[in-house]
């Protein structure tokens, strides 16, 4: 299964910043929209392929372990997809935060995320030590 996450990026070049640029300028938001839309577009034709996948390999086998093999491969696939789909809802909510200028700023204490680790993960709306901190007391709660 291809990191579909990865795959996208790697078909773009990480933005070169210019000496006294301004932090989410026009020209950085035009290269994350135009990240998060390939990667909507290739997440999108996934969820095309799955569904004529299934179509097409949708047999009645008489054999209870090959039908047995299929609805697990059909199950995994379906798992996939639901991730893929939640994946989608974030990017559109992340376009959504482009629109209304709150984009590349931490949702937790207000902080520019940095233009590095936006290249990473372009859907990311905590700054690298928020984030980490939350890891640390979901681990807590967790007993890990």
């Amino acid at each position: 299964m291809p990191n579909t996450a990865s795959n996208t990026n790697d078909n773009f070049k990480p933005y070169k910043e210019k000496k006294g640029e301004e932090y989410m300028n026009e020209a950085q938001i035009k290269h994350f929209t135009d990240i998060l839309q390939a990667w909507k577009e290739e997440l999108m034709s996934e969820v095309d392929r799955t569904v004529d996948h299934m179509k097409d390999e949708a047999a009645n086998f008489p054999d209870p372990a090959d039908r047995a093999t299929q609805e697990e491969e059909f199950s995994l696939e379906l798992r996939t997809r639901d991730r893929e789909r939640k994946l989608i809802k974030k990017i559109d909510d992340t376009m959504a935060q482009m629109s209304a200028g709150e984009y590349g700023y931490c949702e937790t204490c207000g902080v520019e995320i940095g233009l590095r680790r936006m290249e990473a993960r372009p859907t990311a709306t905590q700054c690298i030590d928020c984030k980490s901190l939350d890891e640390i007391k979901e681990k807590q709660t967790r007993g890990k």
